[in-house]
């Protein structure tokens, strides 16, 4: 699942289960949720606002987004506003990205919007191919650059980004679906690596099969999976909760052994200063008298 960082409260002093910190705002702070219109995003929209967030909402359906605000302005005292915007789109992408800058209530963004694919490249339109890397990686790493400054200027913040398990396992469904979660997963590390000491939080997800729309809209109606692999969306988002109240940076709900995880990435570690030499491994049996 993840490594554990302790990091700062943001608004509250509870304890996580194993020492991490439990995130509960204050009346004041908001969380923007994208892909909030159903499934994942929608899931969290509730939950975050059952924990106290404002919450600000953007999805390309604004009809649903207008029935979720509804519902949880009715249930719960918190405000809701939505964004109607496809995140593929320049303009829209950009209306998002100005949000983010100038609203200083903002402490938490997640990143959820994405779509898929299941076909294999010979099978697949790369305008599509194309689209979905605008979704899953430009727009996720564009909203992020907009959120980070103000998160640093003000002390704190959080950033959760929706990866998928076929980062590690891309061999899993569509090659460029499985690129574009590496990187969300390779994008969080960094940004792990880089903000964690000026108070900043990532979380980085890697949900499993999820019982989402996701999967009509990729090819493969969710149906035909096996019921053994496929999870709620709320277990997943509660799962993903538990794991950010942890104090976890990557979480991967099914997974049910952490270990597993710790020792995959004490492994990608423990590489890492080896990687770049001035001389090939003496595997290749590089002989430089041969070299013109």
């Amino acid at each position: 699942m993840g490594q554990l960082s302790k990091v700062p409260s943001y608004g509250g002093d509870c304890t996580g289960r194993d020492g991490g910190s439990i995130m509960r705002p204050s009346s004041k702070n908001t969380a923007v949720v994208t892909g909030a219109s159903s499934g994942i995003g929608a899931v969290y929209a509730d939950r975050l606002a059952k924990r106290g967030y404002n919450l600000i909402l953007v999805a390309r359906n604004g009809t649903k987004l207008s029935t979720l605000a509804h519902r949880l302005k009715g249930e719960l005292d918190v405000s809701v506003q939505t964004i109607a915007a496809d995140l593929s789109d320049k303009n829209d992408l950009g209306r998002a990205e100005a949000m983010l800058r100038s609203n200083a209530s903002i402490n938490l963004l997640l990143n959820n919007a994405g779509t898929g694919a299941t076909a294999p490249l010979l099978n697949s339109d790369v305008e599509q191919m194309d689209k979905m890397i605008r979704l899953n990686v430009l727009a996720l790493t564009r909203l992020t650059y907009a959120a980070v400054p103000g998160f640093v200027a003000r002390g704190g913040g959080t950033i959760i980004n929706i990866s998928s398990i076929v980062a590690i396992s891309p061999e899993t469904f569509n090659g460029v679906y499985g690129g574009t979660k590496a990187f969300v997963l390779a994008f969080s590390q960094s940004l792990h690596h880089e903000l964690v000491a000026k108070g900043v939080r990532i979380q980085a997800v890697l949900p499993g099969a999820t019982a989402t729309g996701f999967w009509d809209l990729a090819g493969l109606p969710v149906h035909k999976l096996p019921t053994a692999i496929v999870m709620s969306a709320e277990d997943t988002v509660d799962a993903a909760l538990a794991g950010l109240d942890q104090g976890e940076f990557v979480t991967i709900p099914s997974l049910v052994n952490r270990a597993e995880w710790e020792q995959f990435e004490a492994t990608r570690r423990s590489m890492s200063g080896k990687l770049s030499r001035a001389v090939p491994a003496p595997r290749y049996n590089v002989n430089k008298g041969f070299r013109q």
